[in-house]
């Protein structure tokens, strides 16, 4: 079970927002003045994004586009672990969160990561705000800084659980809970089910039309969110 983070789990986009802002500026001595859009996207597509939109040339600097991610990366790390005391103060845990996760923690034989566009020091930041982190197994899950779609990187995230845990982990026996449409594209792109939390920026029906497995409203009710995940995978609750 591959979980995204933001909007799906927690609220933390005041804390994002100033935390990109003071890495943009960092890497390329200009303020971040226009925003994309942040839904769906990872941390790598959002920065480059962030460059067309700011008129910042991406080829700056002797390593090129490469190193300036790499740079912007670091930068974003640090801003954002610099304000990880503020993200429960500031932000917030979605409802029925912390008991959505650990219901499906429970289910037999799930192997539990993140699939999500931050990066993976600030993904583990949010999570261990709000009591999460123990949750998840965070060293075979996908994250923002690479630059691989979210589909790719859901398949390359199986692998790394096949080969952690001896077993066939494919995209077939794997469900990704998460809020946006692009996320429902890359579970079906991949293989993979989804389970869509009308908690974002996309509405209900907005989910279904794209494609979505099972949809909820949020994840308030954890007994329809392990119902929903043993619908689409087989499993049984343990017990």
């Amino acid at each position: 079970m591959l979980w995204n983070i933001d909007l799906t789990l927690v609220d933390v986009a005041r804390v994002s927002r100033e935390a990109y802002a003071e890495a943009f500026r960092r890497v390329t001595g200009q303020p971040l003045v226009a925003l994309p859009q942040f839904s769906g996207k990872g941390d790598s597509e959002i920065f480059f994004e962030s460059l067309a939109l700011n008129g910042v040339d991406a080829g700056q600097g002797e390593g090129g586009a490469d190193e300036l991610l790499a740079r912007y990366c670091w930068e974003l790390a640090t801003a954002f672990h610099a304000r990880r005391d503020l993200l429960a103060e500031q932000g917030r845990l979605l409802p029925g969160a912390r008991e959505a996760v650990a219901a499906t923690a429970q289910l037999p034989g799930v192997v539990q990561s993140v699939l999500t566009g931050a990066i993976k020091s600030n993904a583990t930041d949010k999570l261990r705000a709000f009591g999460l982190a123990d949750f998840f197994d965070l060293d075979v899950g996908g994250y923002g800084s690479d630059v691989y779609p979210k589909g790719a990187q859901l398949v390359m995230s199986c692998g790394r659980a096949s080969d952690k845990y001896g077993a066939r982990i494919g995209p077939g026996a794997t469900v990704y809970l998460a809020d946006s449409g692009r996320d429902v594209e890359a579970a079906r792109i991949s293989g993979a089910r989804c389970v869509a939390v009308a908690t974002g920026r996309v509405s209900a029906g907005e989910l279904r039309e794209t494609g979505a497995d099972v949809v909820l409203d949020d994840l308030s009710d954890p007994v329809a969110v392990v119902r929903a995940v043993n619908m689409l995978t087989g499993a049984v609750v343990a017990g």
